[in-house]
């Protein structure tokens, strides 16, 4: 069987542990790899390499590291199929979905092409008498990425392409249960000349997370995962004097107004709550219907939706199918567990996804969507994340209600509302306690010129991940204030008349 191993100071490097974590096609069930399940020495072997190429690379012109990124996206778009493929076979997700995934992924390192600009610093001319100012933004050294399953390509994509850029060295930990695509965009960064060391893949399960957290070499961390976790990241890693993003856990609610465009709002909640089987930090898991009205309509129309939805294998010859199957049988009993939680709670089971079969996939892990209709705010179903393909219909008698149910709940990544009425909409973006709101947009993922990041229990840290605070996180600021002394203008100076470069 295939074993994914490392990929360390730029090559496979084959792991001598004794320990492996299975690695599935959700689609089928099948196990078709295994992972090794790094040591702390081998995490270590790939933070020295780290450590030993920041010097040079730190030092590298940022013109010449903005054009290895322009040759990486290059190759992404060439590869586009293929990564996308191995997406879908691991994570599961319907094929169009894994290249909307590298697709978000690849407007992050097009941002961090243009790092000569956005790396530059500010300037002061006499700030004193014959005294100038100005600030360096230099690189922090060896950083370290710890990635979720359900965006193998998208949020490492957060993170790497931006630290790179900005004069640090990398080592990605990406999740055991879809390893295999961190290898691949480690090949693909060396074509595009990236020099040995400076990116690096560490496989592996929390032994090597310990390490990356506490080893005196990596400055900085980020992370994407559950709140629980990412509140043990934060502190550890802050507990031993390194930078710190961790992203945790959502619980993504929108107000339907009884005004909405409510074609347009029903189809849009159907796409943000079931695609990539709700295995999203952005997926809609409650709406918030103002009006029994508003909640009817809403409930007949998904309903409706629901039924006609195809659920199979990511990948097909023909029509695709608008969701997969989850990411593993563990996670599928665990969505099925909070389903028939809200069942015995009191929330009305208005479709049921929990019997649901694939031709020919049986042993697949296959959740279909499901919904939930009067469901309260004292249920399991809407306190926690689900992460699966389950959607829960809250029923309010007016705004400010649901305003105040959204705002206390203890997460706040992202939140919507659907409505015509501008001045209800601009209070709501005001209003909501949330860190990505969307109007009429059910997923408010901003682009990669804007900063990604949640509020409350959903982020520890100050800093977003990419946009201008992902520069920030990775770059400390140095300033520099400059006295010259009178000297002797050399009168004379050679003469060139070629056109002067600084590449």
């Amino acid at each position: 069987m295939e074993t994914v191993h490392n990929y360390i100071n730029g090559s496979i490097a084959e792991s001598q542990t004794t320990r492996f974590g299975a690695v599935f096609n959700p689609a089928t069930g099948e196990q078709t790899k295994q992972v090794a399940l790094s040591s702390a020495q081998e995490t270590e072997q790939a933070i020295a390499a780290a450590q030993a190429a920041f010097p040079a690379w730190a030092k590298t012109p940022s013109l010449r590291r903005a054009r290895v990124m322009f040759k990486f996206k290059a190759l992404l778009e060439k590869h586009q199929d293929t990564l996308a493929r191995l997406i879908s076979n691991e994570h599961g997700k319907v094929y169009s979905d894994a290249v909307g995934e590298l697709t978000r992924g690849l407007e992050v390192v097009e941002f961090a092409c243009g790092i000569p600009h956005l790396q530059k610093g500010e300037s002061s001319a006499n700030v004193g008498s014959g005294v100038d100012s100005h600030s360096l933004m230099q690189p922090l050294g060896v950083c370290a990425g710890i990635t979720p399953f359900n965006f193998p390509a998208m949020v490492p994509m957060w993170m790497f392409p931006i630290a790179i850029a900005t004069g640090n060295t990398f080592v990605l930990k990406p999740s055991e249960k879809d390893p295999s695509l961190g290898l691949v965009l480690g090949a693909l960064l060396k074509e595009a000349g990236l020099p040995d060391g400076v990116f690096n893949v560490v496989n592996g399960d929390k032994e090597a997370v310990d390490v990356l957290l506490t080893d005196p070499r990596v400055q900085a961390v980020s992370f994407v995962g559950s709140t629980p976790i990412a509140e043990y990241i934060y502190a550890t890693a802050s507990a031993h004097g390194k930078r710190c993003q961790a992203l945790g856990g959502a619980k993504n609610h929108c107000i339907l107004m009884p005004d909405a465009d409510m074609d347009m709002a029903s189809g849009a909640i159907m796409g943000a709550g079931f695609g990539a089987a709700g295995e999203r930090c952005m997926a809609l898991s409650v709406v918030v219907a103002v009006g029994d009205e508003t909640a009817d309509t809403l409930v007949a129309s998904l309903s409706d939706s629901i039924a006609k939805m195809r659920v199979g294998p990511g990948i097909v010859d023909g029509p695709e199918n608008d969701m997969g199957p989850v990411i593993s049988a563990q996670h599928k009993d665990k969505i099925l567990g909070y389903i028939n939680a809200g069942e015995a709670q009191g929330a009305k089971l208005v479709v049921d996804g929990r019997a649901c079969q694939v031709e020919g996939h049986d042993d697949g892990f296959y959740v279909g969507p499901t919904l939930f209709d009067d469901v309260t705010p004292d249920m399991s179903i809407y306190q926690e994340e689900i992460f699966g393909p389950v959607l829960s219909v809250v029923r309010v008698p007016d705004y400010q209600t649901a305003l105040e149910l959204i705002n206390s709940h203890e997460y706040g990544n992202g939140s919507a509302i659907f409505t015509r009425d501008g001045e209800t909409a601009r209070q709501f973006s005001e209003d909501v306690l949330a860190g990505m709101v969307g109007v009429n947009v059910p997923i408010p993922v901003p682009m990669a010129f804007h900063s990604f990041g949640g509020w409350k229990r959903s982020i520890f840290g100050p800093l977003n991940v990419h946009g201008n605070d992902g520069v920030r996180f990775y770059t400390r600021m140095k300033t520099v204030t400059t006295r010259w002394p009178a000297s002797v203008r050399l009168e004379k100076h050679d003469s060139h008349f070629t056109m002067p470069t600084m590449g």
